[in-house]
């Protein structure tokens, strides 16, 4: 899993609450099973029309907003059903980083194991934020996530949230197949411990 330590990048405004998981990839998308490919269909019934053309007036498809790497969102981010396409497909897109004042359970659990950072920030600070973007169209924010910070030049520093062990996983790196091989030799000690303990017991190595 790719690290996530700053990330400083053009920020796409998107004002919407209750943004589920059939918007970000629609069920159709579900089959496929890889993790590449699904950008194309993020937020496919809203940039498209019934005849496959994009819809110029959605945001993602702004020439401006082509390449960001972070969406600032309403309330109630990735609600909805359960479908980890949904972080598949906005980081397949580019987006690295979502903003909101808070994100679904799932949603969270999802990005923080395919490095996307879902930053929690307060209510007033996210009216800001969408303001400050207002303002200046295709402007960059910079979010540091050991600091914990999304800066703006010329504007005071905001805070975000974040749970520490989810941040240090970002910060290191780690989904939860490296978390466990940290302890690699931990468990191969105990695996060899417990056969000759037990002559029924099997080894995962050799199973």
């Amino acid at each position: 899993m790719e690290k996530f330590d700053s990330l400083e990048a053009v920020a796409t405004p998107m004002p919407v609450a209750n943004i589920d998981t059939d918007q970000l990839i629609p069920k159709q998308f579900l089959k496929i099973v890889r993790r590449t490919g699904l950008g194309a269909h993020l937020f496919f019934d809203q940039r498209y029309d019934g005849d496959g053309k994009p819809i110029e007036s959605f945001i993602l498809n702004n020439e401006t907003y082509a390449q960001s790497k972070i969406l600032v969102a309403g309330d109630n981010f990735g609600c909805g059903s359960s479908r980890e396409h949904a972080v598949w497909a906005l980081n397949d897109f580019g987006i690295r980083c979502v903003i909101s004042t808070s994100f679904s359970d799932i949603f969270s659990g999802n990005a923080v194991k395919n490095g996307l950072l879902a930053a929690i920030v307060s209510p007033e600070d996210l009216k800001t934020l969408l303001e400050r973007l207002e303002q200046a169209p295709g402007a960059d924010l910079r979010v540091d996530l050991e600091a914990q910070t999304i800066t703006m030049p010329n504007f005071a520093p905001i805070s975000f949230d974040i749970d520490p062990f989810r941040k240090k996983k970002l910060l290191a790196g780690l989904d939860e197949v490296a978390e466990t091989m940290q302890f690699e030799d931990d468990i191969a000690a105990y695996e060899q411990k417990r056969a000759h303990s037990d002559p029924a017991f099997i080894p995962v190595a050799s199973a």
